[in-house]
């Protein structure tokens, strides 16, 4: 077990530096600069894994493999993409992987049995302030996006939730732009037009990552590895 500390250095924070030096300083020896990269990009590969998955806790599942898988092939990472882009991927990667399991699973067991559109509950509360006004248009949109087949979620969460370009997206599900440029629009039509423009301002905040959340898989990640949680100052 590798022990390092996290703290102030004379340039400026670790938490400032970009992926490329946090990378190379890992492989230099610095693996628990490794947290970094995590909480820097919990957010998206939980939004990319749910998205896909439809499953909090298989998307904290996937996030984590990602993670471990990330780590452990961190020499493969040649720079030709972004940091974001190569680890974003693995996590499509391995979420695709259980969908299929799942698939396989369900055809054995029901193979004859129709598939059902799933259920949306409709919110029995009213609260008239804003705030809770607001979290109502969220939980909308994510019942709404949840309604959609798996390949248009994904792509409209990498590209409108998480703001990714063509290029990285179609990266990301290992496709080409213009099948990323297809399936967006495709997901854009199915979402009622009414319902997009409206909560077209909580786009960002769809599958919201608590810091609980975050920190669970930090812990889970850094014990998988063995390597001893620094702390950050």
């Amino acid at each position: 077990m590798i022990t390092t500390s996290i703290g102030a250095e004379p340039h400026g924070r670790p938490e400032a530096l970009s992926d490329e030096e946090v990378v190379r300083r890992i492989r230099a020896g610095e693996p628990a600069l490794f947290e970094i990269l995590m909480r820097r990009y919990n957010l998206r590969l939980y939004r990319v894994a749910r998205a896909i998955l439809r499953d909090d806790s298989e998307a904290e599942d996937v996030m984590q493999q990602t993670y471990v898988n990330a780590y452990t092939h961190l020499d493969q990472f040649a720079g030709r993409a972004k940091f974001s882009t190569w680890l974003s991927r693995i996590a499509t990667y391995e979420a695709y992987a259980r969908v299929r399991r799942r698939r396989r699973v369900t055809e054995t067991e029901t193979m004859s049995k129709p598939e059902h559109p799933p259920t949306v509950a409709a919110s029995a509360e009213i609260d008239p302030e804003r705030q809770a006004y607001g979290a109502e248009l969220r939980r909308a949109l994510e019942r709404a996006l949840e309604t959609l087949p798996e390949i248009y979620r994904s792509a409209f969460v990498l590209r409108d939730v998480e703001g990714l370009s063509t290029a990285e997206a179609a990266a990301c599900l290992d496709v080409s732009e213009d099948v990323v440029k297809t399936r967006l629009s495709r997901a854009r039509g199915l979402l009622r037009d009414a319902l997009f423009a409206t909560a077209g301002l909580a786009i960002g905040d769809v599958f919201s990552f608590h810091a609980a959340r975050c920190d669970r898989v930090v812990e889970r990640v850094f014990a998988e590895l063995r390597i001893a949680r620094p702390t950050l100052h």
